[in-house]
């Protein structure tokens, strides 16, 4: 980050109150720190020490005197090489989806071209609102990257999602953003975990994935510099930090954010979608009947992602599938790759045996229309990395 110039807008939520340690290691890793500072968000923070810490002036006011005599909102907007909202709250948010400009902060970020990242925070029932999920999908659509929300407690007391990610979380996605690698300029979509197709309020169908070599491999894309679109099912492992996260429950919501997502470099469809999907969902939980009757539950196919996006109009330059297979596994993975239509298939033997589901290790097999390449036993962050520099070798 040396010599990086990063405008901050500290807008007004109680997770301002973390800007002093974000301002403070962004100048320990070499940046130039320009603070805006909300109304808002002056009543968590005070000017004064926000000044002291980035060793710079405070911008609060548009119509200020001095700085409009040179229309100090454009220079100020089109002067830095990243712009970053902490926190980014709902307000905030709604201005940017609709092109609000009503103060300083709201008319930077409409006047810039320079990159934006944002980190949301804000109750958990405000981010789950319809607007709120509207307004986010606007503000990634034209190019911002969102850092978070975690899932935690929140100051109010309550608990989900809304959190804003930590300022470690933070400072990891700005050093991705400025990281030299060959995926620099590559947005590429990474799918995980797996999908949870509900039965009733208290039951589902899923596959048995903890989401770990999914996670893994949106990691690795990150540190060579990518934009990484992480959608991930309610997988056991964290999502990587630096990628935008999209969290779905099943296979028709996994599909809907995924076709929303294009277009992209290259798609890595790691996650285990349900092949099924019950048709009728009950809207309460399905009691034991004292007779001993069993319910019936009728199936239906889930939609195919894969096969869906391989055969897009808006097909990424290269698709890749994921096989976990119990038998004949190259036989069943080549298949899988003509029938599906992707460009290479990575397949894994997941019988008990093996160990590989829910461990630390995978074995795989890269299938493409060249032939099989069987790699060793590794690390799935080891899997991970050699699977994006496979993957970089295409798209560079």
């Amino acid at each position: 980050m040396d010599g990086k110039k990063i405008i901050l807008i500290i807008s007004g939520g109680i997770s301002a109150v973390k800007a002093p340690d974000l301002i403070r290691k962004l100048s320990q890793n070499g940046a130039r720190v320009i603070p805006v500072l909300t109304q808002s968000g002056a009543q968590f923070v005070t000017p004064l020490s926000i000044a002291a810490l980035a060793c710079s002036k405070v911008y609060t006011e548009l119509f200020d005197l001095t700085d409009e005599s040179e229309m100090g909102h454009i220079e100020l907007s089109r002067s830095a090489d990243l712009i970053l909202v902490v926190p980014a709250t709902a307000n905030l948010m709604a201005k940017m989806a609709h092109g609000v400009a009503d103060d300083l902060a709201s008319t930077l970020l409409l006047a810039t071209d320079t990159p934006v990242m944002v980190a949301p925070s804000m109750n958990v029932r405000m981010w789950d609102h319809q607007a709120t999920q509207r307004n986010l999908l606007l503000i990634k659509k034209d190019g911002a990257q969102v850092i978070g929300p975690n899932v935690g407690e929140m100051a109010c007391g309550e608990f989900g999602s809304g959190r804003m990610a930590e300022v470690s979380e933070i400072l990891q996605a700005v050093e991705g953003y400025f990281q030299v690698g060959p995926l620099v300029g590559r947005h590429i979509l990474v799918t995980s975990g797996p999908t949870h197709e509900p039965i009733d309020p208290v039951r589902y169908i899923a596959n048995r994935s903890s989401g770990a070599q999914g996670t893994a491999l949106a990691q690795a894309l990150r540190e060579l510099g990518a934009r990484v679109s992480f959608v991930t099912g309610p997988a056991d492992i964290p999502a990587p930090t630096g990628v935008e996260v999209h969290r779905v429950q099943t296979a028709q919501e996994m599909l809907t954010v995924v076709q929303n997502l294009l277009p992209v470099d290259a798609a890595v469809f790691a996650a285990a979608v349900a092949d099924w999907r019950v048709d009728i969902v009950h809207d309460k939980k399905i009691k034991k009947q004292l007779t001993g009757v069993l319910p019936v539950l009728n199936f239906m196919e889930n939609p195919d992602i894969l096969a869906t996006i391989s055969q897009h109009p808006k097909r990424p330059k290269l698709v890749v599938g994921f096989a976990a297979e119990t038998e004949n596994l190259v036989l069943n993975a080549k298949k899988k790759r003509l029938r599906k239509g992707c460009d290479w298939i990575v397949a894994n033997d997941v019988t008990q045996a093996t160990g590989i589901m829910g461990g630390p290790n995978n074995t795989v097999t890269v299938i493409d229309e060249h032939g099989v390449e069987a790699w060793t036993d590794m690390p799935k962050i080891d899997v991970a990395r050699q699977l994006a520099q496979r993957i970089a070798g295409v798209l560079i």
